[in-house]
């Protein structure tokens, strides 16, 4: 064929190869893709809209003091009730295996919040751990000087020649040494005896007079169970100033990064303990679905306890979670008299107000 021929058929041979190639990417499409009317657009374009995918939500994680129990009712109320979603957040509750390391984590970046005590952040920031508490959870003492009621212990001062145990912890020893001071004791003429975590078998078995570390709303409720009519002495009584016993921490780090999300933290809680207030036994409920196995709790210890707790956790016609300088300074004084932490130390240092109104 000569090349006159070749020209004129290459128009045709063109036509037909569009007409192939359009006839397969029609096919294909019907093939793979399935038919949407105009009205199903547009319902999920507005899904998508306004349903956020749940990994958009920020993301936190608290590591409690200890294992799960009724001053915890608000955090399990908060997740479980969505008031942690409600502030965009996905909140991961973590178990210490160590109750001493939760600050440290916080520090490191490990974790974002922890529960725990006002004095020990004090502690802490005396070692150059650089720790905030956000929020006072429990705002009295739980820490009681535990007798037993009958016993031949009704104040301080009549520890004069009798054995006290204690859990290890410095603060107990200089607790329990300004409590038999102020009562017109001598701190010296007891005998001080670590237990470690044997708080009520030591009393109970009457190894110990009395025990210094042991809590109103759990080792008290335990001795009382078990048959043993107790007495409680209020460390606040005595000399000890009237510290926040629960607190939620945070690193310095922590907060510059995640101010917004820890805010947000802070309004769920204040929902959760909202709802605790009004709600004790729902809520009870709630948190003894999240028992841990390894340690099951009894609901009518928790019962109790939490009856003990709300009115030292809550304040009339003031947010959960608010924080006073003056107790930040108090405590901070009672500190560096003790020895247990220098004074360069600054109260208006260890906290922070992030609580909504």
């Amino acid at each position: 064929m000569n090349n006159k021929g070749i020209h004129s058929l290459l128009p045709i041979m063109l036509i037909s190869l569009l007409l192939f190639v359009s006839g397969c990417s029609t096919t294909n499409t019907s093939k793979n893709t399935p038919t949407t009317d105009s009205a199903t657009h547009a319902q999920q374009t507005d899904k998508s809209a306004t349903e956020p995918a749940s990994d958009a939500k920020d993301k936190l994680s608290i590591m409690l003091d200890w294992y799960p129990n009724a001053v915890h009712s608000f955090i399990y109320v908060a997740q479980e009730k969505g008031y942690f979603a409600d502030q965009g957040l996905d909140v991961e509750i973590q178990m210490p295996a160590d109750t001493n390391d939760s600050l440290k984590l916080v520090a490191a970046g490990k974790i974002d919040l922890a529960l725990s005590y006002q004095p020990q952040i004090l502690l802490a920031r005396g070692e150059n751990i650089p720790v905030r508490s956000i929020a006072a959870v429990v705002r009295h003492p739980l820490v009681h000087l535990l007798t037993e009621a009958n016993g031949n212990v009704s104040s301080p001062k009549d520890l004069d020649g009798k054995t006290v145990g204690y859990s290890s912890i410095p603060l107990y020893e200089a607790m329990v040494r300004t409590m038999i001071s102020e009562d017109g004791g001598n701190p010296d003429n007891m005998n001080l005896v670590d237990v470690g975590f044997d708080l009520i078998p030591s009393l109970a078995s009457g190894q110990a007079d009395a025990i210094m570390g042991g809590f109103i709303n759990h080792e008290q409720l335990i001795l009382e169970k078990e048959g043993h009519a107790m007495s409680s002495i209020n460390p606040v009584d005595y000399g000890v100033p009237d510290y926040y016993e629960l607190v939620l921490t945070a690193s310095e780090a922590g907060i510059e990064a995640k101010k917004d999300q820890l805010t947000r933290f802070v309004k769920a809680v204040q929902e959760g303990q909202k709802y605790v207030t009004e709600h004790p036994e729902e809520a009870l409920n709630i948190l003894l679905a999240h028992e841990n196995e390894t340690s099951p709790l009894d609901p009518e210890i928790e019962t109790k306890s939490l009856a003990i707790l709300l009115p030292l956790m809550n304040e009339e016609g003031q947010p959960f979670g608010r924080q006073e300088m003056e107790s930040w300074e108090n405590v901070r004084a009672w500190l560096v008299e003790q020895d247990l932490i220098p004074e360069s130390v600054k109260a208006e240092d260890a906290f922070i107000t992030l609580q909504g109104e």
